[in-house]
């Protein structure tokens, strides 16, 4: 698991981009793959108390990567995004590894709480969170992805 590099921009993008299509989650609907820093994340994750991680394989090809961010105008609380794996990747203990690295990372960085958004239509992502902890709370703030149905809160330890 690496920080995010300029490097990681494209290929990253490219692999939400398969996954969205693959689970039906389309740009029109207010997801991920809508967001237009998409093809510049390494940018967007400098900022102050935000990061993002990317798993690759053997040869530095890119199979994943999550990142957090902070949630405006709630402190102490961020927000775990983008997490994203690869079809390659999946069922093998990787994406638990790379969601407890980034919760890590976010009591590091001070964090209280980890809140995310997510769907019914990411059934895998939804059972690893409520294994991880997570519990259903309310909407906080305007993340722009009003079609993630699911709102779940983590306090961190």
């Amino acid at each position: 698991m690496t920080a995010i590099e300029s490097r990681h921009n494209a290929p990253l993008a490219a692999l939400i981009r398969l996954v969205s299509a693959e689970y039906g989650l389309t740009a029109d609907k207010g997801f991920s793959v809508a967001d237009p820093s998409l093809d510049r994340l390494s940018e967007v994750y400098r900022q102050n108390g935000a990061g993002y991680w990317v798993l690759e394989d053997d040869v530095g090809g890119v199979l994943g990567g999550a990142g957090l961010g902070p949630m405006a105008g709630y402190d102490g609380v961020c927000e775990l995004q983008k997490m994203y794996l690869a079809a390659s990747a999946r069922g093998m203990g990787l994406g638990r590894g790379l969601a407890l690295h980034v919760l890590q990372q976010a009591s590091l960085r001070g964090y209280r709480y980890c809140y995310l958004e997510t769907t019914a239509l990411l059934p895998e992502a939804l059972a690893l969170y409520q294994k991880l902890g997570f519990a259903p709370c309310e909407r906080l703030g305007n993340t722009g992805h009003n079609d993630c149905e699911i709102t779940l809160m983590l306090p961190l330890s």
